[in-house]
């Protein structure tokens, strides 16, 4: 079982967020604003906040760029994983992946499944590695972002989790 070592330093990762909608803009991304509340919280850096359209084009440029970024350690993405004509996320982002990590999409849908029970399969939440930095793709709804947070992201992300956490793989991630 996974513990917090209160003795180990914490350190604190540069996180972007991208929300991806049609409709949101800064002033009503409330996924976003939940996202960014729980980075700073856990005392990590917001990098960067954008929002761009469900159009695969300007997904991947976002995406590209910033993993790209030597500022830029982990992006999380919120919004379009369903299965409307609009939601292109995974379709975007999916094959710029160097690794995909099927567990991320297990796990949350586990999580999911608590909450909202088999509504989860509605949702095509992916992770994944590209150029070195992890992605992670996440629906739109606001619970959606709380329980990847609170449940799957925040332990992976701290360094002081015990045994293992995915901040310990990060200075590995580009060797061949």
């Amino acid at each position: 079982m996974s513990h917090i070592d209160e003795k180990a330093k914490m350190e604190s990762l540069n996180i972007a967020v991208l929300s991806v909608s049609d409709t949101r803009n800064s002033s009503d991304d409330r996924s976003g604003d939940v996202l960014e509340e729980r980075i700073k919280s856990a005392g990590h850096n917001l990098a960067k906040r954008d929002i761009v359209r469900d159009e695969i084009p300007e997904i991947r440029k976002k995406i590209v760029d910033w993993a790209a970024d030597p500022d830029v350690e982990i992006i999380i993405t919120t919004g379009g994983t369903g299965f409307t004509g609009r939601d292109v996320t995974p379709e975007a982002i999916e094959p710029l992946f160097d690794k995909r990590m099927d567990g991320f999409s297990a796990m949350f849908h586990k999580v999911s499944y608590e909450t909202i029970g088999m509504v989860t399969i509605q949702s095509r939440a992916t992770a994944g590695l590209i150029n070195g930095t992890f992605v992670f793709c996440l629906p739109g709804s606001t619970g959606a972002c709380k329980d990847a947070w609170d449940n799957i992201l925040k332990g992976e992300l701290d360094s002081r989790q015990r045994p293992h956490n995915l901040v310990m793989l990060m200075p590995r991630l580009t060797e061949r």
